[in-house]
């Protein structure tokens, strides 16, 4: 079992990680500054609403419940991966 304190530091790697891969993607290609902001904007929101979560012990991970998106193909992809386990 992990501590909320412990889950937290992981989950900062996880988000500093992705942050990383995207400056990558920036540096190595024209991408929109306005788009890398609101990319940006949105981790800071899923992980502020992780943590919150985490906090009040919600186990309701999907904010989406009810919506019909389709990803990306490659986002679609990513995530099928994760829900493999």
């Amino acid at each position: 079992m992990f501590t909320t304190t412990e889950v937290k530091d992981f989950m900062d790697e996880i988000f500093e990680e992705e942050a990383l891969v995207i400056g990558g993607l920036v540096a190595v290609g024209k991408i929109d500054g306005d788009l890398v902001r609101r990319l940006m904007e949105c981790f800071d929101s899923i992980r502020s609403r992780a943590i919150r979560r985490l906090d009040d012990g919600d186990e309701d991970v999907n904010p989406l419940n009810g919506t019909s998106l389709k990803p990306h193909p490659a986002i679609e992809e990513f995530l099928l991966k994760i829900r493999r386990k």
